[in-house]
This record gives C-alpha cells, structure tokens and sequence, in this order.
C-alpha cells in the first residue's frame, strides 16, 4: 500500500495511507429523497445569480463609464483588468461560500467535468446545470431591471465573437479557457492532495478565482470569454438579440469539450486512473 507523507503541526514527517474515495454511482435516486441535496441546487441556484448580477453589471458600467458619446472617458472605468477581477473574484467568493454546500460548481461546464471524473451522479448534474442556467437568467433579469437603459444599450454583458475573429478561433478560445479552469478545479479539490495538506480545502477557491481571471484577461478581446455556458446563456436569453444567438453554439460546445479534457487528463494521466483500473483488473483472479 501506498503512503504519502504529512507533515505534522511539529514539523515531524508520519506515514499516512491514502484511499480514492468510491467513484458517484451513475444514477442515485436516493439523492432525490434527502434535503441536503435540494439545499445544494438552492446554493448553486443563488450563487450562479450573484455571479451574474455582479459581473454583467461591472461589464455594462464599464461600458458606459468609457463612453465617449454619453460623456464618459474612454480612459475611464475598471477596464478589462477590472472585469477580469470581477468574474474571478466573484468565483472566489462564492466557491468559498457554497464549497461545503454543494460544492460550488457555478458552471455547467465544471459540473460536466466532475461527472465525467465520476466525482457527482448523473441526477445531481443535470439538477445542478438547470439550478444553474435558471440562476444565470434570473441573475442578468435583475441587472436589466435595475439598469435597463444601460442594459439595452451597452449589449447586456452578452457573449459574442468578436470583429476580426473566426468561428475556429472563438471555439479554440473557449476549450483552453475551460481547459485551464476545470483543470485546476481536479488540482485544487484532488483529495489525495487534500488528505496529505490540510491547508488545501482552505484555499481551494483561490486558484479556481485566479483561473477564472487569467482566462478573462486571455479571452475577453476575443470571445467576451464565456467558459460558463449558464453565463452565456443568461445574457443571451434576457438581451435577446440575433448576435449572442448566432455564436451561441459556441459557448456550449467549447466549454464542454475543455472540460472532458481536462477531465481526461487529471484523471487518467496525472493520476493515472487508466493504469490503477489496468492494473485492478489483472490483479483480480476472479475477473
């Protein structure tokens, strides 16, 4: 058996053996019976509409606070690096929030991911993308009633590619985003890495908020940078144009394919889940 090493309170160093927790079964109806589950579709409902509520509202502000024609400067506003804050810092704070909860996913895209990586059960992922998406639209719903002008006006926080990029680039754009930051949600909640420091759950949300800004500061010229299909689709279901519609495949199937990568490869290359399976499977005379 397998040890890993953790270093005590002491700075003394003790064997400590480490087991993968059992993979979700694909279906549990049981989830369906028990509150604690409907009490992590309400978190993921409520984060999801904070995260929309802050975000758009900080795109459309800039918008208008740099607009030359409505007496704003064009120097002016938090600007891209601001944005960039604002969605990762929102991830930060509200993973930090909801972690215990249900996990704090915010993201169909991350949700897929962990179902993939048998991290959560088929009913709990999809009950978590709709908790999601309804999250996401009643979120900019907020935004556009508060500020319905502006809204209208500066686009409504809405993803779309960009003047000058292809369809290829946008989804090219969308997968590595995801990539990164499903990827580093395996690396920050991997439990073997949990069980050996015990600081990890406490800051766990940090890389995932710093993910999210990076991949904003990455894409935002290009894509407006969705890798969160319920982002996407709450702005374009409550701004309701033709433009966020014509990409809108995008911000679907990118997300998606960048998140079963990501999957793929903490999984079964990093952890070698592939080689453990391999391996469990000739050690067992009975197969």
């Amino acid at each position: 058996m397998t040890k890993d090493l953790e270093v005590t309170e002491r700075g003394s160093f003790s064997g400590k053996d480490y087991h993968d927790p059992p993979p979700a079964p694909l279906i549990d109806a049981e989830e369906l019976t028990k509150w604690s589950f409907y009490r992590a579709l309400i978190a993921e409902f409520i984060a999801t509409l904070l995260f929309l509520y802050i975000t758009v509202l900080t795109v459309i502000g800039y918008k208008s606070q740099s607009d030359p024609k409505a007496g704003g400067d064009m120097c002016g506003g938090v600007g891209i690096l601001g944005i960039a804050w604002a969605f990762g810092g929102m991830i930060f704070i509200l993973v930090y929030c909801t972690a215990g909860i249900s996990g704090g996913h915010i993201n169909p895209a991350v949700t897929f991911g962990l179902f993939l990586a048998r991290k959560v059960s088929l009913i709990r992922a999809i009950l978590y993308m709709v908790a999601q998406c309804l999250g996401a639209i009643c979120g900019v719903g907020l935004v556009k009633a508060f500020q319905t002008s502006l809204y209208v006006r500066y686009g409504g926080g809405a993803n779309s590619l960009a003047d000058g990029y292809s369809k290829g680039t946008g989804l090219g754009a969308e997968i590595i985003g995801t990539f990164v930051l499903v990827y580093t949600v395996f690396s920050a909640t991997d439990p073997k890495r949990n069980a050996r420091d015990s600081h990890v759950p406490v800051l766990a949300p940090l890389p995932i908020g710093f993910a999210v800004f990076m991949v904003h500061l990455a894409t935002i010229p290009v894509t407006g940078t969705g890798i969160n299909p319920a982002r996407s689709l709450g702005a374009a279901v409550i701004y309701n144009k033709s433009q966020p519609w014509d990409d809108h495949w995008i911000f679907w199937v990118g997300p998606f394919i960048g998140a079963a990568i990501a999957a793929f490869y903490h999984q079964f290359i990093l952890r070698a889940g592939a080689a453990k399976a391999l391996g469990s499977f000739r050690s067992n005379p009975n197969v």
